[in-house]
């Protein structure tokens, strides 16, 4: 369309401006970011992509959307303060598709998070036999029920008439659609030689003193004072078992029931890892999980597993590998559902196209790493009609082999040509390269970071002199010689997974990268053969447990020394300078908002007006430390905390060596008190390596270091990982980024395709060799990467 000087007033709106952003660290940023075209946002870890991309345009197009709904459907969402920015002019609305986890529910599976398995579900209802019902009759997650019932209110009179009410559903009664059963060690629940009231119960929560250990020894079925070991029959039936029964326990109406149905309730419905530390460890002790022996793990009941098309149940259908299910989807033919087998074949080639093709329906969706749950969010949005609509992406090349980075591109290009702005949050050359515009975040991290050092084509990144731009055609070389390693960790007949019961020998002594096509069987291989225990220790980028309360001091134990320092020299108790004891501050019980709850409208949080912000009692910051109160320690970013307890008044030698790590690991730019749950998954695995760097370990696993690492900060780490391994450890890494590769002493490479293609050694050697074989998908990125 040509622009002449009747242009619609309504097409001038091409732009996303932003002016005077001050999320986090950033510093006043002004951007205008064109629409319908791809955006790539570059700049070190740390540098403000997140909070601008994030944080600021996306978190206030959600908040406007929010807005849109009743005050009664507002309070059920999560409330969204509006971002620190003057202007935000232009926004569309937003879909985020970031690296969350999916929900990690036990009856979530891919099918279920896509709209795979609906659509199975209807297949099977319409061509499958013997006809078993409607799609509901096909679903795990959905039970059978029948009821029935016999009043009717005719014009005020009443009249009886039976009514019958029944719901064919698929899922299996025994496991309730987990497709596991659950087993419980009863000594791990009770001591049979004590009675209740002195401590029988040993479940974390079921003290004597505590709610639940008054509400067993209160209600009355048997006597507190006998041992579990001389209970009637009855008695531990009741103890164990007994169903919800209404009780009165010191004047409270309750509901009792048996311990089992409570921790099944409590622990068993919930995913085992997101429990408490304690509780977790209680479940691992306690309870078994076994596959369910009605449905074989298959979570339907019988009559939905023995309904079946050309031989194939809907069970069978899910299990497949979805490269597989594709072409037998395809093999079907049968007017009277050709939409619906059209969808289902378009909806299932997506999986291919983005590299999930490795994948079956019925794996559960907590099982998958985060990239894999960014890509199976981002099918949801391939098929869709909308149009005119901001996506979000955070990193979407993680855990991608160079080979599938490709295909990944195509698809952000694809989104992009259906006339939706795409912003992306990226460090890849490959991804950075196909961007329209690019803004450049930087120059540093944290304090250092937060402004736009570039706007502009890629070329024009290219020439200009800031980070991103000098390290953006890095290329690491091949190393010329290689350590010699000291010994071999053997392997044999691993068979986790799709692996084909694989020997291989990994070198000790040396630093190992483990490399392949996403779905290959590398971290089958690494976690499920090298075992845990005895001097191994496993760095992966699973969530930190902790809540906004924790932060990086509290994590890597750094606040204890420190919290010592200060009672020592003021001469006070170390509790004092604790957020979550003595010293916190009383309005807002050291969380630093306060939570105003606002009945059916959206909550809101806002800064406590007492501390403001800073977490303790004004009486505590009296007392200092080297000239800084214990906030102001708290607010420091890791490199000044590392100077300041170098030396001086201040100088903490167990303090100064966990600084030391974190800097070592490239995160001298978190400050110490920043809520845990502010960080990425890239920063999250450099937290954890920090922390075990003083271990006693001496085989280090990693799963993608450079998840999140800016290409300047990659060669830092490669710098961390040679350290490590002369200082005698042996380094065994995952990993698709081409300079780690390069770098490593061996390579084991697995292939040659994903899933059922893959699971086999297809190349060992050192990185030289894997070059000049070009053999496998990876020696050929390799040459091309290294440029020979």
């Amino acid at each position: 369309m040509t622009k002449g000087t009747d242009a619609h007033a309504a097409d001038s709106h091409e732009m996303i401006r932003v002016h005077g952003a001050r999320v986090n660290n950033l510093k006043d940023v002004s951007v205008e970011i064109p629409k319908r075209r791809l955006t790539v946002f570059t700049g070190v870890s740390g540098s403000g992509k997140s909070s601008l991309v994030f944080g600021t345009i996306a978190a206030e197009s959600q908040r406007l959307i929010n807005e849109t709904y009743s005050a009664f459907v507002q309070g059920f969402m999560p409330t969204l303060a509006r971002p620190e920015v003057d202007v935000l002019d232009g926004l569309t609305t937003a879909i985020i598709v970031d690296q969350q986890r999916l929900g990690a529910d036990p009856r979530s599976t891919v099918g279920t998070a896509t709209d795979a398995n609906a659509m199975l579900r209807i297949l099977f209802s319409r061509l499958a036999a013997p006809h078993i019902g409607p799609p509901s009759a096909y679903a795990f997650n959905v039970a059978s029920v029948q009821a029935s019932g016999a009043i009717k209110v005719d014009k005020g009179t009443r009249r009886a008439e039976k009514v019958t009410f029944s719901r064919t559903g698929g899922m299996c009664p025994r496991c309730e659609g987990r497709g596991a059963v659950t087993d419980i060690d009863l000594t791990q629940l009770y001591d049979d030689s004590k009675s209740l009231r002195e401590g029988a119960l040993t479940i974390p929560g079921y003290s004597v003193d505590g709610w639940y250990g008054r509400i067993y020894t209160g209600c009355g079925f048997f006597d507190p004072d006998k041992p579990i070991a001389k209970f009637t029959k009855r008695e531990l039936h009741d103890l164990l078992h007994k169903e919800p029964t209404k009780i009165k326990v010191e004047g409270i109406n309750l509901t009792y029931e048996g311990l089992i149905p409570k921790i099944q309730k409590s622990f068993l419905s919930k995913d085992v890892d997101s429990l408490q530390p304690h509780v977790r460890a209680f479940v691992e002790r306690a309870v078994t999980f076994t596959v369910c022996p009605d449905c074989e793990g298959t979570r339907l009941n019988e009559g939905a597993r023995t309904s079946k098309i050309d031989g194939v149940s809907i069970a069978d259908a899910c299990a497949m590998q979805i490269t597989d299910l594709a072409d037998w989807v395809r093999g079907l033919d049968d007017p009277s559902v050709a939409p619906l087998l059209t969808a289902l074949g378009h909806s299932l080639d997506s999986f291919v196209e983005i590299g999930l093709g490795y994948l079956s329906l019925d794996r559960p969706s907590g099982t998958l790493s985060g990239g894999e749950a960014q890509r199976v969010k981002m099918i949801r949005h391939l098929g869709s009609s909308l149009t005119d609509v901001t996506y979000v992406f955070d990193e979407p090349t993680t855990g991608l082999h160079p080979h599938d980075i490709q295909r990944m591109n195509g698809l952000l290009l694809r989104l992009r040509d259906k006339g939706n702005t795409v912003l992306v949050v990226e460090h890849k050359p490959e991804t950075i390269a196909i961007a329209d515009h690019v803004v450049d975040l930087g120059p540093g991290a944290g304090t250092g970071g937060g402004a736009v050092c570039f706007e502009g084509t890629v070329e024009g990144l290219r020439a200009s002199d800031t980070v991103t731009g000098r390290h953006l055609d890095d290329r690491a070389s091949v190393k010329e010689t290689v350590r010699e390693p000291k010994g071999a960790l053997e392997i044999r007949g691993a068979d986790a997974n799709n692996l084909r019961g694989v020997d291989v020998d990994i070198p000790l002594g040396v630093l190992v990268a483990v490399t392949g096509v996403a779905g290959s069987g590398k971290s089958s291989l690494v976690h499920g053969s090298v075992p845990e225990g005895e001097g191994v220790i496993s760095v992966d980028q699973g969530a930190i447990k902790g809540s906004r309360r924790s932060n990086p001091a509290t994590y890597t134990g750094l606040l204890d020394p420190i919290r010592k320092a200060f009672a020592k020299a003021n001469g006070v108790k170390p509790a004092l300078f604790s957020a979550n004891s003595e010293g916190a501050c009383p309005t807002c019980n050291g969380v630093g908002v306060v939570f105003t709850d606002l009945a059916m409208m959206a909550g809101v949080a806002t800064t406590c007006e007492e501390c403001e912000g800073r977490r303790f009692q004004s009486a505590v910051l009296e007392y200092r430390l080297g000239g800084r109160d214990i906030s102001e320690v708290l607010a420091m970013p890791v490199s000044e905390a590392e100077a300041f307890f170098a030396e001086g008044e201040a100088r903490i030698p167990a303090a100064h060596r966990i600084l030391t790590r974190l800097s070592d690991v490239g995160l001298g730019y978190l400050t110490l008190g920043q809520p845990l749950t502010t960080l990425s998954g890239g920063e999250r695995q450099r937290l954890k390596l920090a922390t075990h760097m003083g271990d006693k370990g001496g085989v280090y696993v990693l799963d993608e270091p450079t998840a999140g690492l800016h290409l300047a900060d990659v060669e830092q780490l490669l710098g961390l990982l040679d350290r490590l391994v002369d200082s005698g450890k042996s380094v065994i890494v995952v990993e698709h980024h081409q300079a780690v590769m390069a770098h490593a002493d061996w390579i084991i490479d697995l292939g040659p395709g994903a899933g059922h293609d893959g699971g086999r050694v297809v190349f060992e050697g050192t990185p030289a060799e894997l070059v000049a074989d070009r053999s496998t998908l990876t020696g050929q990125h390799l040459a091309q990467y290294v440029g020979e």
